[in-house]
């Protein structure tokens, strides 16, 4: 399980950001680590309308992301992981990056399993 939740700043133009292929990217390296299985990966983005960065500028941006995994993966199998999902984040934002304010951020948890629920017939 590897649950991706975006959030980022409506600042951001649509086709700058792109977040489909995005999302497929990070799928993909997600799926191709063999840590996850690809039935449940999952991604969902919150544009957020009320934000305010650093100085509240309103030309500087945000993207974060949350990572909820499961339990059971230790310590360098998660480290080995979430660097590849960062660089691939960085890759796919760094032409915004590089044209205006932005504060990119990644996180990455590991869900109690004795207080996770859920049913699906995928």
């Amino acid at each position: 399980m590897a649950h991706f939740i975006y959030e980022y700043s409506a600042n951001l133009p649509a086709e700058q950001l792109n977040l489909a292929a995005l999302m497929q990217k990070m799928h993909r390296v997600a799926a191709d680590s063999g840590v996850f299985p690809l039935a449940g990966i999952r991604s969902r983005a919150l544009r957020c309308e009320e934000f305010r960065v650093g100085d509240g500028s309103p030309d500087n941006g945000f993207v974060n992301l949350s990572v909820k995994v499961g339990h059971g993966r230790d310590l360098d199998t998660r480290m080995t992981v979430g660097e590849q999902l960062f660089d691939t984040l960085i890759q796919h934002l760094q032409p915004l990056l590089d044209s205006r304010p932005l504060a990119v951020s990644f996180e990455m948890r590991e869900l109690d399993p004795d207080v996770k629920f859920n049913r699906k017939s995928l």
